[in-house]
């Protein structure tokens, strides 16, 4: 408009005055926040709606600047956050991105529209930030400057002269940096000020990368001229909080795995944060000392369709290779899928399912209980492992993305207090008639199994966040809990208290192995509906602790004990009179009395010493020096000195509580080694803090025969003698003290030769034989390579070599385990498995040594016709 200035004045001059029309204002609706909802625009003084017509996130963007809620996270189409009411004021909103406002972007016209309110836009924001304010110095203008890249930074300042060295002095890890230099307490602060309130925000030296907005990806710290990756075990949800802050991204809505977000192959940041959760930016968050390793594991999924499905593979020390599928197991992928924020695993699908890897496939063993936050928490082995090709890589199918509800029990995925996914917030499930029928569908809903209880948490365990439902009632056969009636959180019940909810679903039922100096022995102990109990001797034999051992992933069981041999448990025994065929899959599959059910104390407790239970010592009666020897599978046996390091040498030592160091010593003197030697060509990385997560040649009981090869070792240290430490009692052989060699426990009895005969085993200080029922070639195959005779030409059944005496076992085996013992077995039905149905062998009779029979079997197909046939 042109204005003239008239007054009592002549008109003096006239101007071309541009008259701003004001900003309409907007709000976001029912989205639980001020940053997350409908939107909704003032107009005439009336709110209306937006309509979802070309609708994007330049449009959220705006919005969100507008609002000062950060950055727009995700743009919403189709009344995401409910339908509006009144007037639809915008059609066809195209914001370009930079506008300040809603209004200032092109749209048909105010209240032109062709749309219903079932269209109403929709909009998530990051969240409120805080803008660097305070006394900006100067511009970065030099060779050695770089100006801070963020968006509300429109100075930068010089702090690489003596300011930046009075903050390196401060502790200042990223070496020198341009940012915003603000002082804390509102004081001025001078250059060259060593003030310990000087607060760096640098945001062009943190930043998310790989994600779908600025304010999710992997997060990188600038260190040293380059790049580096934060490792997932080094970063917490503290943390991120404090990243969130410093990015101006509102506050973190969830931590996970950078692999799932493209994670490269690149340096990883060697330091741990170890944030409060309240500091301004990381700078002032403490960090660890040099780690000794930094993040050694790293992983991702690929060839999936989808993001959150693959092959699984894993960066080791900069180099990527695939998982080996040997030990991979359900527990271990739910692990990695929550991790990855991918939600739960759904199905660890094998046989090359997403085509093969390249590059070296990698042999460690996790074995996760499926609580942890992450694999790294996990214990792994990698010592002994068998080698792997790359059609038996391990590959998982996750559910996708965060779970819509969450049962929040430390350390449980399926039991807890009751939460709900809605709008980017969780919020408390109240009810005041919560019942089995609902527990129901959320254990359906989470692949939990059945529910088992539906409970009101106690008061400790009640959430103090906000409200995501109100009275939920289910008839119990929904797929899906929003399936049933419920009420929006501001809704008021009609009647009744409502409180927080809760659940226990069979899934949650665990067992474990507690005291025993190992995770493959000690006092058993399981987890029923949300507390730790253990289980009664009465009843208890090998067949019991066969299956606690297999579900374990422990291999087969060489101990039942009883009389609290692992020490005494507390608090309920939940099992008694357990009697197991030792075929079940789980220890609660087996007979038993009612959960809780018993007349016994703790002092009953049980116990059970698995085949994959391992120890280390130094042969000597001071435990610090002399012959290195591992217990496997029931017996003691030397390592061959092969390829022996010195980190190898500084692990054991360690490993013992005997100093730092060591030093490695072998003997001059030939002579062949009596006994067993279990690994050879151990190999320990700097990497490694464990010595058994050492790559070795697989477990063999004849790894080296030379004396010379054998490993001695003097540590520079004395150890005090762990308390728990209870090794297995190993039952006395035919032929000497100890079961030395596989060797001395089967025998074939009634042939021509030792090598054809009756298969007669040795097991509790007694010889027994199997049964013919299932009795093939595969078992004969392992029953020969144990005798050392070669090839197996005939499995025979029916007592061909005459009938035996003693117990009877009925066994199955792939026809690829070094011995019998190796292999499943449980006793022989005694209606089923008498001694005419005692199962004989012929092999070929070539006494073959080990390492020749073991030459011939690995990777070969196993013929299961006889010679000449």
């Amino acid at each position: 408009k042109e204005v003239s200035f008239i007054g009592p004045w002549p008109t003096l001059l006239t101007l071309p005055v541009l008259l701003f029309e004001g900003a309409a204002e907007v709000r976001l609706a029912d989205g639980g926040s001020r940053c997350a909802g409908r939107v909704e625009v003032k107009h005439q003084d009336q709110w209306g709606t937006v309509c979802d017509d070309r609708w994007d996130m330049s449009d959220a963007a705006v919005v969100c600047r507008q609002l000062g809620c950060g950055v727009a996270l995700k743009a919403f189409e189709v009344a995401h956050f409910g339908s509006g009411s009144g007037r639809i004021w915008m059609d066809e909103v195209n914001c370009h991105g930079a506008e300040s406002a809603l209004s200032d972007c092109t749209h048909r016209g105010w209240g032109q529209t062709d749309c219903y309110h079932w269209e109403d836009a929709g909009v998530t924001c990051s969240g409120p930030g805080k803008d660097c304010k305070g006394p900006v110095k100067e511009c970065c203008k030099g060779p050695h400057e770089a100006a801070s890249g963020h968006q509300n930074m429109a100075l930068c300042v010089k702090l690489h002269s003596e300011l930046g060295l009075s903050l390196l002095l401060l502790g200042w890890p990223w070496g020198s940096a341009c940012g915003c230099l603000r002082d804390e307490v509102g004081m001025e602060v001078p250059e060259g000020s060593g003030n310990s309130q000087v607060s760096l925000v640098a945001p062009g030296f943190v930043r998310l990368v790989g994600g779908d907005s600025p304010c999710s990806g992997s997060l990188e710290v600038h260190n040293r001229n380059q790049w580096k990756a934060v490792c997932h075990s080094h970063f917490d949800d503290k943390a991120a909080k404090v990243v969130c802050r410093e990015l101006q991204c509102g506050t973190a809505l969830s931590v996970h795995g950078a692999a799932q977000l493209g994670e490269g192959a690149g340096p990883v940041w060697d330091r741990e944060l170890q944030c409060v959760g309240n500091e301004s930016t990381i700078h002032f968050c403490p960090w660890g000392t040099l780690m000794d390793k930094a993040c050694t594991h790293r992983f991702r999924l690929v060839n999936g369709r989808r993001a959150c499905e693959g092959r699984v593979e894993v960066n080791v020390l900069g180099t990527w290779g695939t998982l080996c599928a040997s030990r991979w197991d359900l527990s271990d992928a739910h692990v990695l899928c929550r991790h990855l924020g991918c939600g739960f695993a759904e199905s660890i699908p094998g046989g090359g399912h997403f085509g093969r890897g390249t590059g070296p496939v990698w042999r460690d063993s996790f074995h996760c209980d499926g609580t942890e936050a992450h694999l790294g928490q996990c214990p792994v082995t990698t010592l002994g492992a068998s080698s792997c090709s790359h059609k038996n890589t391990a590959a998982v199918i996750c559910s996708g993305d965060l779970a819509e509800f969450l049962l929040t029990r430390p350390g449980s995925r399926c039991d807890g207090r009751v939460e709900v996914f809605q709008h980017g917030t969780w919020g408390r499930v109240l009810d005041e008639q919560w019942d089995m029928q609902e527990a129901s569908v959320v254990c359906r809903q989470l692949q939990c199994g059945e529910a088992e209880a539906a409970y009101t948490p106690v008061r400790a365990e009640r959430g103090p966040g906000p409200v995501g439902l109100r009275g939920v009632r289910c008839a119990g056969h929904e797929a899906d809990l929003s399936l049933c009636n419920t009420s929006l959180p501001e809704s008021t019940p009609a009647a009744g208290i409502m409180e927080d909810v809760g659940v226990v679903c069979q899934g949650s039922r665990r067992v474990r192995l507690v005291d025993g100096a190992g995770r493959c022995a000690g006092r058993v102990e399981i987890y029923y509906q949300g507390r730790w109990g253990t289980v009664c001797d009465d009843a208890w034999d090998l067949a019991d602790a066969a299956v606690v051992c297999r579900q374990l992933g422990c291999g087969g069981a060489l101990e039942a004990a009883g009389s609290a041999r692992f020490g005494e448990g507390s608090g309920q025994i939940w099992l008694d009179g357990v009697n197991c065929s030792g075929a079940e899959a789980a220890l609660w599959d087996c007979p038993a009395e009612a959960w809780g059910q018993h007349d016994c104390g703790h002092k009953e407790d049980v116990g059970v010493i698995c085949s994959e239970f391992t120890a280390l010592r130094l042969e000597n009666s001071d435990g610090c020096s002399g012959r290195l020897q591992v217990f496997y599978n029931g017996t003691w046996g030397s390592v061959c000195s092969n390829s022996m390091t010195t980190e190898t040498v500084s692990l054991v030592c360690k490993e013992l509580g005997c100093g730092n160091e060591g030093e490695l010593k072998t003997d001059s003197n030939y002579a062949r080694l009596s006994g067993t030697a279990w690994l050879d060509h151990v190999e320990c990385r700097k990497s490694s803090s464990s010595f058994w997560q050492c790559p070795s040649a697989p477990w063999h009981p004849q790894s080296c025969d030379d004396l010379r090869e054998e490993t001695h070792i003097t540590c520079n240290g004395k150890s005090e003698p762990s308390r728990h430490q209870v090794l297995p009692q190993v039952a006395a052989c035919p032929n000497s003290t100890s079961c030395t060699g596989r060797e001395e426990k089967i025998r074939a009895v009634g042939g021509k030769d030792g090598c054809s005969g009756r298969v007669e085993i040795w097991h509790r200080g007694t010889w027994g034989t199997l049964c013919d029922n299932a009795w093939d070639m595969r078992d004969a195959e392992v029953a020969c390579r144990q005798l050392g005779c070669g090839p197996a030409l005939y499995a025979l059944g029916q007592a061909a070599a005459g009938e035996g005496t003693g117990p009877m076992w009925l066994m199955e085996c792939r026809g690829t385990e070094l011995s019998l013992q190796d292999c499943w077995a449980q006793p022989g039905d005694s209606g089923a498995c008498q001694h005419k149905a005692d199962a004989a062998v012929h092999c070929s009779g070539e006494q073959w040594g080990w390492e020749t029979s073991l030459r011939a079997w690995q990777g070969a197909e196993l013929s299961v016709c006889p010679a000449g046939s």
